[in-house]
Order: C-alpha cells, then structure tokens, then sequence
C-alpha cells in the first residue's frame, strides 16, 4: 500500500521567527489519526530566522535526528557537547534518561532550514548520549547513501537505537533507482527538492511524502531530477 501525503496536508506553524511544517502530530497540533509510522514519531520541517532558534529544553526516551539542508544549526547539551552543523552533517541524539539541549541559528543573516525526526528508541533507559557525522553530497548522486542505522557501521553513518536505515539521495533527471528491503517492513519516503515517480505512475512532489507498506520493491524514477529521504523502517 502506497499513501501519499501532499506537502500541504501538512500542518503550518508560523510564530515569525519560526516556520515549521509537522507531518505527524505534535506541540498544537493533534490528530489521533496522524501520531507515527512505525518509530517514527516527528518529522518537522523547520526554518529559524537569523539570531534565534530553540532555548534549552527538555527531552526523554527518543532518538532524535536533525538533518540540516540550508544555513547553519549551534547545538547545546547538558553532557558537554556544543558546536555548529551545516549541509553535509547529520546529528543523532539519544535522550534516553534525560537531556536539555538547545538549537539556535547562529548567523546573523541567513536563515536555517532544517528536517527533525524523532524515532521511538528500540529500548528504554539508555543514557543520554550525541553524535555528528559528516557526509560526502556527491555520494548522494543517483545512489541511496545511508547516514543513519544501526545495520550500517562506518564513520559516515550515525549509529541509531532502532532498526532503521535512513538513506539520502539525489537522482539526477530521467535516472532511475531500486530499493529492496525485507518483507514486512515499512518505507518512508519524503521529497525535499523536485519530482518523483514509484513504480511509473504515482507521482511526488517537493515536500510531498509517502507511508509504504508491503512493498518489499520501491522503482523510483525522475523527470526533472529529485533530492529526497528514504527510511526503511521495522
């Protein structure tokens, strides 16, 4: 089963110096119907205008991924770790037991946009712990290149508490690319820049995602070319 979701199904937050797009339930926002895919709790889709950003706040039993596309994001945690992610960085959290962090834009120009996923974690408990990875864009082109799981070991891919992969990818125009994964799992799939095709007939859009069961075979194709997150997920 394929269900799409338009990018403006998704609920709008605008508080000026925020704009969030959720495509899950969270803060104002509740529906019961819209409250995770698998682990998947969050995925908000965040811009911070110049000089603000997220105060030091609370958080407990996630796994929290940030994914930053555009401008700079200045991290601070209660275990000691601090410093300034950019576009080619991923960042994974591990609340666990507890942590306070903030998230603030540091520039004084330009703003950051940035996705959020909050994955339930496969046990409770854990301590709290954090880890950036670095990744090289060019490995994204016309290629699934993972950047967290907890399959995949390498100093490039963020290790998660959850049986997940998340992959980016940037297919180039009338390129095509395949994904397999084992029966019974689910696939997340979320456009973050141009046009994509599965399986030659249903059709996404920028910011447009899709909830995929029972389809252990996804054929992915472009016309125009697509940048775009795929998670394969327990």
């Amino acid at each position: 089963m394929i269900r799409i979701y338009p990018a403006n199904s998704r609920y709008k937050a605008d508080h000026g110096w925020l704009t969030s797009h959720f495509s899950f339930s969270f803060a104002e926002y509740f529906d019961p119907n819209n409250m995770s895919f698998g682990p998947l709790r969050v995925l908000n889709d965040d811009i911070v205008q110049p000089g603000h950003g997220f105060p030091p706040h609370p958080h407990q039993e996630m796994e929290i991924v940030s994914i930053v596309l555009k401008g700079q994001l200045k991290h601070e945690d209660s275990i000691g770790n601090a410093e300034i992610l950019q576009f080619g960085q991923v960042q994974r959290m591990t609340a666990g037991t507890g942590i306070i962090h903030s998230e603030m834009n540091p520039s004084a120009t330009d703003e950051v946009n940035l996705l959020q996923l909050w994955f339930l974690p496969n046990q409770a408990k854990l301590s709290p712990s954090y880890e950036t990875v670095s990744y090289d864009p060019q490995k994204m082109n016309n290629a699934l290149l993972p950047v967290v799981s907890n399959k995949v070991q390498s100093e490039h891919v963020a290790y998660i508490h959850q049986d997940l992969t998340l992959y980016l990818s940037k297919l180039e125009a009338k390129k095509e690319i395949s994904f397999q994964q084992a029966p019974g799992r689910r696939i997340f799939l979320f456009v973050i820049e141009g046009d994509l095709m599965i399986h030659g007939e249903t059709q996404l859009h920028t910011r447009d995602s899709a909830r995929i069961t029972e389809q252990d075979q996804l054929d992915l194709t472009t016309h125009s070319g697509a940048t775009f997150m795929l998670i394969d997920l327990p």
